[in-house]
């Protein structure tokens, strides 16, 4: 809109044009407020009634909460408004005008549940503390691409609809593509592994990827975001170090860049970005100290995936971000190598933060003949996967990497009680609208 001005810019003294929701009506008989609502914050318009004219008094009095309206007029400094200073209007002009009804109420001073919240979420990201949320992950992964970036890293796409599942499983989304059967991506993995082998060496890539998983869980999605990145000429250990300063440059970004937002969430005083390096513990030494906070049920044994009780249990051991290396081979995919003096023991990682796991990694099995090994271990017909194994016939240098989920990610860093509250529009079991 030509001459708009943010209502967070207006200063005494100025003649603006703001444009906007309407978030409130005051009426204190002789004279009364409208507060309008932008991007950048709200600003208090006043309406002195006997000394205005009438229909423009109408319209700006008449008008339902969150519409949508333009208001012109001279900016003066008012102590006692929100924001320091108030627009005395020559006009208000109504865009689009809003039903009285509305599902929610997006000034927040009646309460919705989430499923109603998530099925208006246009409305819902009307109130600063959603729309805060939202603010804080562009900004996280604004950080992560130039953490990346400083990495020598390549920001890559890749395909979403594959004729194979990058893990196998069950977990995979059928579709129909031109008669022929094909699933929507678990992973970018095996073209990542591919494209290290290219003349980019190195790559990330910020996308989505889907998972037909049943469980419906405050932490689990089936369309998820997966911050990922794969590096030629590394170990698990360097692909440890790149993983840990991506999450921390995630968190320095939001302290230093979004006090405002965090000040929406109740934050701005308990935020703090993690210091120090994360703890390296291994699979051993994690069972042995799950077992020893005697939380379990059952003790751990070598082998044993570890229980969400247990993850849990072992987060508020440690207290902070942490790594799990050195995972048994079994029960790592067959794209991770083992180590060269112990097959049973892998290079596979995961990065957890004391809630729940964030991250998993290790160094990839870059030699032909064991990697076609792995796949036909774990059941896979290697036939399948010829496009991705032939090309580590031609030289593949050794490689590692890691997926972040972005969703976790946010949901950690910020509190949230439920994943889908870091998501615009969640995908699940049970919501597949809007």
């Amino acid at each position: 809109m030509q001459g708009r001005t943010y209502t967070a810019d207006a200063e005494p003294g100025d003649h603006v044009k703001v444009a906007g929701w309407v978030h409130e009506i005051r009426d204190l008989g002789g004279i009364a407020f409208l507060i309008l609502r932008d991007k950048s914050g709200k600003i208090q318009v006043k309406f002195e009634k006997d000394e205005m004219d009438e229909e423009l008094v109408e319209t700006g009095l008449g008008v339902h909460r969150e519409s949508v309206v333009v208001v012109e007029g001279a900016v003066e400094e008012e102590p006692r408004a929100p924001t320091g200073v108030e627009v005395t209007p020559d006009s208000v002009e109504v865009l689009a005008d809003a039903d009285p009804e509305l599902p929610l109420d997006p000034s927040g001073k009646v309460d919705a549940e989430l499923s109603t919240r998530l099925d208006n979420r246009t409305l819902d990201l009307r109130k600063d503390e959603v729309k805060a949320v939202f603010e804080i992950r562009a900004e996280v992964l604004r950080a992560v691409r130039e953490e990346f970036r400083d990495f020598y890293a390549t920001e890559i796409n890749t395909p979403k609809i594959v004729a194979t599942g990058t893990e196998g499983g069950t977990e995979l989304f059928p579709i129909t593509y031109f008669g022929k059967e094909a699933f929507m991506n678990q992973s970018p993995q095996l073209f990542k592994q591919l494209m290290v082998g290219s003349g980019l060496e190195r790559v990330f890539e910020i996308g989505p990827i889907f998972r037909a998983e049943e469980h419906n869980t405050p932490r689990h999605l089936n369309e998820a975001t997966s911050i990922d990145f794969e590096s030629a000429f590394i170990d698990h250990s360097e692909a440890m170090d790149v993983c840990e300063a991506v999450v921390k440059a995630a968190y320095e970004a939001v302290e230093e860049n979004c006090q405002t937002e965090l000040e929406a969430l109740g934050l701005e005083d308990e935020f703090e970005a993690p210091e120090g390096e994360f703890p390296r513990l291994s699979y051993e030494e994690a069972i042995q100290r799950i077992n020893a906070t005697g939380k379990l049920d059952e003790q751990l044994v070598w082998g044993d995936d570890l229980p969400t009780e247990g993850e849990k249990a072992l987060g508020e051991d440690v207290g902070e971000h942490y790594f799990i290396t050195d995972w048994p081979s079994e029960i790592k995919p067959f794209y991770i190598k083992d180590h060269d003096d112990d097959e049973q023991l892998s290079t596979g990682f995961d990065m957890m933060h004391p809630k729940m796991e964030l991250v998993s990694g290790g160094q990839r099995e870059h030699r032909y003949e064991h990697l076609v090994a792995g796949f036909e271990q774990q059941g896979l017909d290697p036939e399948s996967f010829d496009y991705y194994t032939k090309m580590f016939k031609y030289g593949m240098p050794p490689h590692a990497g890691f997926g972040l989920g972005g969703e976790r990610l946010i949901m950690t860093m910020l509190g949230l009680e439920n994943i889908r509250e870091a998501v615009l529009f969640p995908r699940d079991r049970q919501r597949l609208s809007p």
